[in-house]
């Protein structure tokens, strides 16, 4: 099966689903026996501390996050300071909290389950106080390990095709996830949970980098083998996800060393582990084989369709940059997952600049046009009537497709979970498939997982910048679709965000 072979992906989608009858006639009990571990570790490698004594950034989290990646090559240098900035503060430990069953770590992006199945690789050239190399990031003691001496840019650059962004960057982050560490709890669902997961990471980091205006571009477009290789990957269990260059303006790197296979030892993440082929199958058949399927990603993004006009339209005003002040990395620092929503409405003015923050682009080798839809179920927001909405990003405005109070509706869609009926707003993102399997083949599906993840991410933090909850939620799929339409009739939903007041509790 190849990457063009698209019903594989729709498959997949159609198969992990979720109904009243998959949720609650196939009830998943969790064997907390064999709880994956949330780090990756490996025993026999010595650690590279990174420096805590990092700066922040002082420009204001509002510009940061709609940032479309804008800035101009070649960047600040990067330094093992500034590469331990951006790492703590989109994949770093924050905090950890101690109890009876063990410790419960308290990372910088909100993650499913909290069981943080993203693993971060760096691979770079010789940096001023790093060595050329291909390094582990480890979380659970904030340092690199390095698993192959040398600059292996090159054989990156040729994963992906010569995409410049990547051919001229000093450094790249590749991100990669381990199946069972999530599909311990999630099952054949977890493939989903990849993309999810790694977008609100990659909301942090665009962000942060953003924010000290260093280019930074998510490729998704790579030769799958070739960089599993690289890593040294065991692919039935961890694969590669993406490939983030950090800085610009550099020459193409030297020839790559060798790269042979390393075997190197790393503790299992269980006992033992639950095998959801499902997985396996939906990532091998939207992988790349060959340099010129990944050039061939690359060109004109799809053709949508534009949806009809279904209702009267509330233009959105949202707030000038400086409404907020504080960096980005003090919005980290203070994000959490909210557990409880007051009953308590929150300004247009505040949902319209998340929004817009949100929505104004992510810096990619998908192209220009977006793959996904945005939809909100309004409840409590001042000088706006609670309602169903279309959210159009170009304009700034939302559509009325349906007036009323949808409390109790929002509840059921979100698994009849309490927080998405009590919240303020809860903000959905669909995507036409079709056009994106077209353009992209099955590999169009992992785009527009992330891409409404890294929304979802900017969401999360654009909510915390203003002080309020913020908390990712699971849906009902085709109910969510209905309830949307007929403008979102046919579509699939990728994501939920749900924003309000924290309550107490």
């Amino acid at each position: 099966m190849t990457n063009r072979d698209v019903d594989a992906a729709r498959a997949y989608h159609d198969a992990t689903k979720h109904s009243y009858a998959s949720v609650y006639g196939q009830r998943h009990q969790l064997d907390w026996d064999v709880m994956p571990r949330p780090f990756k570790v490996y025993p026999d490698l010595p650690a590279l501390p990174l420096p805590r004594d990092f700066t922040t950034s002082t420009r204001p989290v509002l510009a940061a996050l709609a940032d479309p990646g804008a800035a101009a090559a070649p960047g600040p240098a990067l330094d093992r300071t500034a590469l331990a900035r951006l790492l703590f503060f989109s994949a770093g430990i924050l905090r950890k909290r101690t109890h009876a069953g063990g410790e419960t770590y308290f990372r910088a992006a909100a993650c499913t389950g909290a069981l943080y199945h993203i693993d971060l690789y760096l691979v770079s050239g010789p940096l001023a106080d790093l060595e050329a190399g291909v390094h582990h990031f480890g979380p659970h003691d904030f340092a690199l390990r390095r698993l192959r001496a040398g600059d292996h840019r090159a054989a990156v650059v040729a994963a992906t095709a010569g995409e410049p962004a990547v051919a001229a960057a000093p450094a790249l982050l590749v991100l990669t996830t381990t199946f069972w560490r999530n599909a311990w709890k999630y099952r054949a669902r977890a493939y989903r949970h990849a993309f999810w997961d790694a977008g609100t990471l990659l909301a942090n980091l665009l962000a942060l980098a953003a924010a000290c205006e260093l280019p930074a571009r998510v490729v998704l477009g790579f030769v799958d083998e070739a960089l599993d290789a690289l890593l040294d990957l065991d692919v039935a269990r961890e694969v590669t996800i993406a490939v983030v260059p950090l800085g610009g303006g550099g020459a193409p790197p030297p020839p790559a060393p060798s790269a042979p296979a390393l075997g190197l030892a790393t503790l299992p993440p269980s006992e033992r582990e639950v095998d959801h082929p499902e997985i396996r199958r939906a990532h091998l058949a939207s992988s790349l084989a060959t340099a010129a399927e990944v050039a061939a990603w690359r060109g004109a993004p799809p053709e949508r369709p534009v949806a009809a006009s279904a209702g009267p339209r509330v233009a959105l005003a949202p707030l000038p940059d400086g409404a907020v002040r504080e960096p980005i990395e003090a919005v980290v620092l203070r994000r959490g997952s909210t557990r409880q929503f007051a009953a308590a409405s929150i300004g247009l003015d505040q949902l319209s600049t998340i929004l817009w923050c949100a929505t104004r682009g992510v810096p990619s080798d998908v192209g220009d046009t977006r793959l996904t839809d945005v939809y909100v179920v309004a409840h409590a927001i001042g000088g706006l009537a609670p309602g169903a909405y279309a959210y159009d990003p170009q304009a700034g405005a939302l559509e009325c497709l349906r007036a009323g109070t949808f409390r109790r509706d929002a509840g059921q869609l979100a698994l009849g979970q309490a927080l998405a009926a009590d919240a303020a707003v809860d903000v959905f993102w669909l995507a036409d498939l079709a056009p994106a399997l077209a353009r992209f083949g099955n590999r169009g599906y992992r785009a527009a997982q992330l891409e409404a993840a890294i929304e979802g991410g900017k969401t999360y933090l654009g909510a915390y910048a203003f002080r309020l909850g913020a908390t990712g939620l699971t849906f009902f799929d085709d109910d969510v679709t209905a309830f949307f339409s007929p403008h979102a009739a046919g579509k699939s939903v990728m994501f939920l965000m749900a924003v309000g007041r924290p309550g107490r509790g």
